[in-house]
């Protein structure tokens, strides 16, 4: 499956932002999808993943009650919808499909996912 995220931008203190990650070659339900985001100079660390079929979902501890990670089958994509955006939420974000671990049981370790979309910047700043 190749995917490509989208949605990236600058976003003062407070803000939202709705990423998007479009599958093609694929069907993208079949799959586990989560999100990464990578600030400079630190590892890529998993933000959310949502499960094949059932669609549960799981979220970092730091993007609790602020994220929301969402599919949408007939469009064959997934988004992550962020609200209340902090600086420290600033990271290039990356989506990343995985048939190994459909229900998202170890979605925290980037080796899990197979296939990758290229980054999207998300900048929060005032």
């Amino acid at each position: 499956v190749q995917l490509q995220a989208s949605g990236g931008g600058l976003v003062q203190p407070g803000g939202s932002l709705r990423l998007a990650c479009a599958a093609s070659g694929s069907n993208l339900e079949n799959y586990a999808v989560a999100w990464f985001r990578q600030a400079p100079g630190k590892e890529r660390d998993g933000v959310s993943c949502i499960s094949s079929g059932t669609g549960k979902s799981f979220y970092d501890d730091s993007v609790k009650g602020r994220y929301t990670i969402s599919r949408d089958n007939t469009k064959n994509t997934v988004y992550l919808q962020m609200n209340g955006l902090k600086p420290e939420d600033t990271a290039v974000y990356y989506c990343a499909a995985s048939s190994q671990s459909p229900t998202c049981a170890i979605w925290g370790y980037v080796s899990v996912f197979g296939s990758w979309g290229r980054g999207t910047l998300v900048t929060v700043s005032s």
